[in-house]
């Protein structure tokens, strides 16, 4: 578990103090209700509460809590109603300075975050329902239900299991099975709540019934559902999407309640981002590493010349050199990386081109009056969408401001590369470059 863990802090709910954190620093905000137990401190340890939190806070400010009765929320007077519980939503909002937010509801949670944005609508900018239901047992006017029986032999079986980090597997599939996981989950358990209100909750979730509430839900609403959920069928989300005004309806594969193996609920996650951005998640670009030869260019005595010419005349000069070192690149097949105030740092995949480019480039600014320094190194380099990074930016760009005017100073590493050729060099010495360890034999192009 990471010890670099969001503060938990404390709403005022009535009577009873009400635990909380905030994760990232997005945008808008989103509050997720979590399933029927939680615990702020070590669902950092649980890989799949973890990887969601984590993923909500990449996009969004996220606030999550313990409901009462759970965690490290006040247990003294129990976890009271679906009212209390779902107005502990708004006191945890107003502590974390949140007018409006998105909310997120999973599980038992769900029925929680309808009851809020039906009652709060204002202060409901969206609604997530994933894994969840407006009730479970079956009735005269809900024939989707489950028999009554069912849930209950599920609590009696979770209770028996509790603490051994056996009983979270019914809600949260694929988790590893070692004993290092078991352990943790176990402390999960006993932390978040006792067997006994483990019972409690569990026979009170089979008795919640927010039917009534659906048609005054009035935010954009999205309903995520598993084709073969084995606690919550797809039927029960199609009933929240039928039920709730222009809902949207989500069915997602997975024989699972939630999914808790190595980069499980990726794909849902995925959804809900898209859903409550506008965007499709874009996982980070990995780093690639390439051969490069780099070159960088600097206008020498430019602020002199700047304050000689006039701001007119001067960007009329610069946009003339920036059209020289432009056409050279092109004729030597470099790549222009970016312009760097009054110079450029481009790219080139042989060293023999990127040498002669220099020189090129120092004839060219010489032919529109000015005087330009050049160095040069070759090494691999970190590619980072239209950049380049990594210590060989860094050596070539130390060794371009050893150079004189009209020179072009490249190190032993380039001279090495392009043995062979028609080049002559002429040794400049064994220099430090600031920044970058050790020392560089310095040569300048003749």
């Amino acid at each position: 578990m990471s010890t670099d863990l969001p503060e938990t802090q404390y709403a005022q709910s009535g009577d009873l103090s009400i635990a909380y954190q905030v994760v990232g620093e997005g945008p808008f905000d989103l509050v997720f209700v979590p399933g029927f137990v939680s615990h702020q401190d070590l669902a950092w340890g649980i890989p799949l509460f973890a990887r969601i939190l984590t993923r909500f806070g990449s996009f969004a400010r996220c606030i999550v809590f313990d409901k009462r009765g759970t965690g490290l929320s006040d247990r003294s007077l129990g976890f009271g109603t679906a009212e209390d519980r779902m107005d502990d939503i708004r006191a945890v909002m107003d502590a974390a300075g949140s007018e409006r937010a998105a909310l997120v509801g999973v599980s038992e949670g769900g029925p929680l975050a309808v009851l809020f944005a039906a009652t709060y609508p204002e202060r409901t900018a969206s609604l997530v329902l994933w894994a969840t239901f407006a009730r479970i047992v079956v009735d005269d006017d809900y024939p989707i239900g489950v028999p009554p029986e069912l849930p209950e032999k599920l609590a009696e079986i979770v209770t028996e299991r509790w603490g051994k980090g056996t009983a979270l597997g019914f809600f949260m599939s694929n988790a590893p099975d070692d004993p290092e996981t078991r352990q943790q989950i176990a402390r999960y358990e006993r932390s978040a709540i006792t067997p006994t209100k483990v019972r409690e909750i569990l026979r009170a979730t089979n008795s919640m019934d927010v039917r009534a509430a659906l048609p005054a839900v009035s935010a954009p609403t999205m309903v995520l559902s598993r084709s073969a959920d084995p606690l919550m069928p797809p039927t029960f989300g199609r009933y929240l999407f039928e039920h709730i005004a222009g809902a949207r309806f989500v069915e997602l594969p997975g024989d699972w309640h939630l999914n808790g193996g190595p980069g499980g609920e990726e794909d849902a996650l995925d959804v809900v981002e898209e859903f409550l951005t506008g965007r499709r998640h874009e996982p980070p670009v990995e780093v690639d590493r390439v051969l490069k030869t780099v070159l960088f260019t600097d206008i020498v005595g430019s602020t002199e010349r700047a304050a000689e010419l006039g701001d007119r005349r001067w960007r009329e000069l610069l946009d003339a050199h920036d059209r020289a070192v432009r056409h050279e690149l092109e004729r030597h097949r470099g790549i222009e990386v970016k312009t760097t105030g009054d110079g450029f740092l481009a790219a080139f995949d042989g060293p023999g081109r990127a040498v002669r480019c220099a020189q090129a480039v120092v004839g060219a600014a010489r032919d529109v009056g000015l005087e330009v320094r050049a160095g040069l190194h070759s090494g691999e380099c970190e590619v980072r969408g239209d950049d380049l990074a990594g210590m060989t930016v860094h050596i070539g760009s130390r060794v371009a401001a050893l150079a004189a005017p009209s020179e072009v100073l490249v190190t032993s590493t380039v001279r090495d590369l392009v043995i062979g050729s028609d080049f002559s060099f002429a040794d400049r010495g064994v220099q430090e470059l600031k920044g970058v360890p050790g020392q560089w034999r310095v040569l300048a192009v003749t």
